[in-house]
């Protein structure tokens, strides 16, 4: 085990998932052991721990950890005093911010926040509602929710505040959004003091470097071909506008081999074009890591 170790969060619930497979991607095997709230990594100078993303923020701000990965949300609603390093966007659906959004049943009268006067809200962020409301100089009840928020209107409160990527568990539930509060990605923050040493700083930064990359790698593939030189300039034409391929001589001075990065999505669309237009050996491959 090294001397130096960074103390790291990873949420548990929602995001572990995705944040493992995120990590893989990197370059980090992180094993998750069954029952267990300490993650192995291969990097002895990383230690994990497996927390709710609710309260990663605060032990980060208090210096139980030196770092972490929790969303934007749950800085706010911890009124947690740390270092926002990156912003990492991804969840457990999509690469789409959530959202927190205010929410009443289809058929109540309540229109605008303003109507939520004397009211009862459930959510499980209080502060953050309690917040809201007063921007909008509106008083009402706010209670925690324990869970399944989306089923407690008309009979247990009047509306909720709820954390939602599709709005489809709303709409479910015989719900409409009538505002949002907050969009919210995952945050990679540290704490004040560890951010001040040099080494711990380093290691999140090259850390936060690997996680990017793989971040920026989603959805894209590398595309190469060999071009006869006599039909570079259709080829041009065919790749997506902007598109700067890199091109270099073959041992055949009458071709060339060019090399691209592409939405994955479009490589079906110009595949075809790009055979028709003199290109052979086409080959797409997989990217785990764009480093910018």
């Amino acid at each position: 085990m090294s001397s130096k170790v960074l103390k790291l969060g990873i949420p548990k619930g929602s995001l572990e998932e995705a944040t493992v497979k995120l990590f893989a991607k990197a370059g980090y095997e992180v094993r998750i052991k069954s029952r267990s709230y300490f993650p192995s990594i291969d990097d002895e100078e990383i230690e994990c721990m497996l927390i709710r993303a609710q309260e990663i923020a605060r032990y980060v701000a208090d210096g139980v950890l030196d770092a972490g990965l929790t969303g934007k949300d749950w800085v706010m609603e911890n009124r947690a005093d740390v270092v926002e390093i990156a912003d990492l966007v991804y969840s457990k659906q999509s690469s789409r911010p959530v959202r927190w959004v205010l929410a009443v049943p289809n058929d109540s009268s309540i229109k605008t926040v303003k109507d939520l006067q004397g009211k009862r809200i459930a959510t499980e962020a209080v502060n953050m509602t309690v917040d809201y409301l007063k921007k909008h100089g509106v008083t009402a009840h706010v209670e925690f929710s324990w869970g399944a928020t989306e089923v407690k209107p008309p009979k247990l409160v009047d509306a909720i505040v709820e954390i939602t990527e599709t709005g489809s568990s709303l709409r479910a539930n015989n719900l409409r959004i009538i505002d949002t509060l907050m969009e919210s990605t995952t945050k990679f923050i540290m704490n004040k003091d560890s951010h001040k040493d040099p080494w711990k700083e380093n290691k999140a930064n090259r850390l936060v470097l690997m996680l990017k990359s793989a971040m920026a790698a989603n959805g894209k593939v590398g595309l190469m071909m060999n071009v006869p030189k006599a039909s570079l300039d259709k080829i041009m034409t065919i790749l997506p506008t902007g598109k700067k391929p890199t091109i270099a001589e073959l041992s055949d001075k009458d071709w060339v081999d060019l090399s691209v990065i592409l939405e994955e999505k479009t490589v079906r669309d110009i595949a075809p074009d790009l055979k028709q237009a003199g290109a052979e050996d086409i080959v797409e491959y997989p990217l785990n890591k764009i480093i910018h």
